[in-house]
């Protein structure tokens, strides 16, 4: 094996040292630095498990919230409530209408046996026949009189006779005409009427139970259903925010998420001392009986139907510093944090003034995270720099 001349080693090793330094010089280059994300955004990898608590929705105008929903109670509409008492005293002996069935007006409810019944028809009887006396005695005394028999004193007499007894019989008659009866039999049987049409709500009535006109509970409750009251109180700072005629939407926890529109036809007069509220009352109409008296609401007033604004829930809100701020979805996985100017602040949710468009898709569920995500992203960008 031949050896290699001497020029040739040296061009080698001098070829040797230019690649060292080359080497040596690249190693020692500065990295470029890695470009931290814009400022008030955020970016989530297509396979981030932090998209599963991410929610959006789209922003949409809607009727501008007044105040905090109004806890209120269903009621009997009292326009069609009758509260159904004996209007005189007897036995029970059979309960016709149960409860819970729909009556029309006029039905029997009840029958008792009532010997004040009894009474009440003797006496119309007796008043009859005492009419069609003194009526005859009157006849004949006008007849002598026309022929000069009879003088005038006893004429008179008739005449008063007569109007003394037509009175009793029509006092008697209405007394029977009060009591619903109209039949000309005399017996202690009184059929208590329904005296409107509606649906038996309470029944406090037994066969056996001896009842009177005084009793403290009604013997039936009747009502038509198919509307009702909505009763609340509002604060007197928040009265001039409703009239009568204004739209509410009514909500009960039997059914979550319903609302049920009703109006308000009565605002009261009275300020109470205690509470500082007003009584106010609705009207709704409840067509298949979904609603029942003595159910809780929550009201919600609303403002005119052409007073739109754009609200957003405070599970999309955060503060920093002095301001207010969500996250828009600018595109997939890419979140753009926007402040906001804030105006009537609820429970569950504000009204944006200015900041957030229809249209666009807000993040109303995980702007916390977001928020922690942002600041990570920063972190990591400062770092790498």
């Amino acid at each position: 094996m031949k050896l290699k001349s001497l020029p040739s080693r040296r061009l080698l090793a001098g070829a040797l040292s230019l690649l060292l330094l080359a080497c040596q010089n690249k190693a020692q280059e500065p990295q470029k630095p890695v470009p931290a994300p814009p400022s008030n955004e955020v970016r989530l990898d297509p396979d981030s498990p932090k998209r599963g608590y991410i929610r959006e929705a789209v922003v949409e105008l809607e009727q501008r919230p007044l105040m905090d929903a109004v806890t209120g109670k269903i009621a009997y509409d009292e326009t069609r409530t009758a509260r159904v008492t004996s209007p005189i005293a007897g036995r029970v002996t059979q309960v016709i209408a149960a409860l819970g069935i729909r009556v029309e007006k006029g039905q029997a409810l009840a029958e008792l046996d009532s010997p004040d019944l009894g009474q009440a028809q003797s006496d119309y009887a007796g008043a009859q026949a005492d009419l069609n006396l003194a009526k005859h005695a009157y006849e004949r005394v006008q007849e002598l009189y026309a022929h000069g028999i009879a003088p005038l004193k006893d004429q008179e007499q008739a005449h008063d006779n007569l109007t003394r007894a037509r009175s009793e019989a029509e006092r008697a008659k209405l007394r029977l005409e009060n009591l619903g009866v109209r039949n000309g039999r005399t017996d202690n049987r009184f059929i208590l009427h329904a005296p409107i049409a509606g649906t038996v709500t309470e029944r406090n009535i037994n066969p056996g139970l001896e009842v009177r006109s005084d009793l403290p509970a009604p013997l039936f409750v009747l009502s038509d259903l198919s509307q009702l009251w909505v009763q609340m109180d509002i604060f007197e700072k928040d009265i001039s925010l409703i009239h009568v005629g204004a739209k509410v939407m009514v909500q009960v926890p039997a059914y979550p998420g319903e609302n049920f529109p009703a109006t308000v036809n009565y605002i009261g007069q009275v300020v109470d001392e205690s509470t500082r509220t007003i009584k106010v009352r609705c009207l709704v109409a409840n067509p298949q009986n979904r609603l029942l008296p003595a159910m809780y609401a929550a009201i919600d007033i609303q403002s005119a139907p052409d007073d739109k604004a754009v609200v957003a829930p405070l599970t999309a809100l955060f503060t920093e510093g002095e301001s207010d701020w969500l996250f828009v979805a600018v595109n997939d996985g890419y979140y753009q944090k926007r402040p906001v100017k804030v105006g009537l602040r609820l429970k569950d949710r504000a009204v944006i003034r200015e900041g957030l468009h229809p249209g666009e898709r807000l993040v109303v569920g995980g702007a916390l995270l977001l928020r922690t995500e942002e600041d990570a992203e920063q972190d990591a960008g400062g770092t790498k720099e």
